[in-house]
C-alpha cells in the first residue's frame, strides 16, 4: 500500500470509527485535528446522504464509504480509493466484503456522486474494439442518451458494441442528471474539497453556498 493509499485508508477510519462501510455508521467520529477539515467532512456526509435520498445509489458502499470516495476523486485514482476502502474494511459482513470493493465499484460511486472525470468521457476503442480511432464521439451518444434512447438502440446508431456503449452510456447519464441538478452537487464537493488555496470566509463561504445549493428543492425528475 503506497502512501497516498494509507492517507486515504486512515481518512476513512478516522471519520468512521469503524472497520465497516457497508451501512451508515452510528458511532462517533473520530476528531481531527484542524477544525475546518472536521467540519468540510461533515458536510461531505451530509451532501452524500443527501444525494442518497433523491437519487439512490448504485453499489453497497455507506455514506462513509461514499465521502471517502468524494475525497478521493480530486486525489487518486479509481484503484487507490478501492484500495483504501477494502483496507479499511477489516471484518465486514458476510454479505459484502473487501474483495468485493473494486475499481469498477468505486466507478458506480463516483457515478452516483456525478463526480465525472473528464477521462471518463474519452471513448478508448483499440483495447475496447480493435478500431484504429474511436468509432464514436462522446457527445452524440450523450444526445442519444437524452433523448431516450435504449442501449441497444445507441448501439446500432453509433455502430458500436453494447458493452462499450454501455459503459460511456452510464458517464452520459451521469452528466446529463448533473445538468439537469445545474452541476449543484457536483461543485458542492468541489468546493468543499478543492478549496486549500481559498482563505479565510472565501473558504467558509464556497462551503455553506455549495451545501446549500445543492440541498436546496431542485428538479426532482431526472429519470432517464
Amino acid at each position: 500500500m503506497d502512501e497516498k493509499t494509507a492517507e486515504l485508508r486512515d481518512l476513512f477510519v478516522d471519520a468512521t470509527g469503524s472497520e465497516t462501510v457497508t451501512e451508515r455508521q452510528d458511532a462517533d467520529r473520530g476528531t481531527l485535528v484542524d477544525r475546518d477539515d472536521e467540519a468540510a467532512d461533515e458536510e461531505v456526509r451530509d451532501l452524500v446522504a443527501a444525494m442518497r435520498e433523491r437519487y439512490g445509489f448504485s453499489t453497497p458502499l455507506g455514506d462513509d464509504a461514499y465521502a471517502l470516495v468524494a475525497r478521493g476523486r480530486f486525489e487518486e485514482n479509481d484503484e487507490a480509493i478501492a484500495a483504501a476502502l477494502r483496507d479499511g474494511l477489516e471484518g465486514g459482513g458476510d454479505e459484502f466484503g473487501p474483495d468485493d470493493i473494486d475499481a469498477a465499484t468505486v466507478r458506480k460511486a463516483r457515478l452516483d456522486l456525478h463526480l465525472v472525470r473528464e477521462s471518463d468521457r474519452e471513448v478508448h476503442t483499440s483495447e475496447e474494439t480493435g478500431a484504429a480511432g474511436p468509432p464514436f464521439a462522446y457527445a452524440d451518444l450523450k444526445r442519444l442518451t437524452a433523448a431516450g434512447n435504449s442501449i441497444v438502440e445507441c448501439a446500432e446508431e453509433l455502430d458500436a458494441p453494447p458493452d462499450v456503449i454501455a459503459r460511456y452510456a452510464a458517464v452520459a447519464r451521469t452528466d446529463i442528471a448533473s445538468t439537469r441538478a445545474n452541476d449543484r452537487f457536483r461543485d458542492a464537493f468541489r468546493d468543499l474539497l478543492t478549496d486549500a488555496d481559498i482563505e479565510g470566509s472565501l473558504a467558509s463561504d464556497a462551503r455553506e453556498d455549495g451545501l446549500r445549493e445543492a440541498t436546496e428543492d431542485i428538479e426532482t425528475d431526472v429519470s432517464l
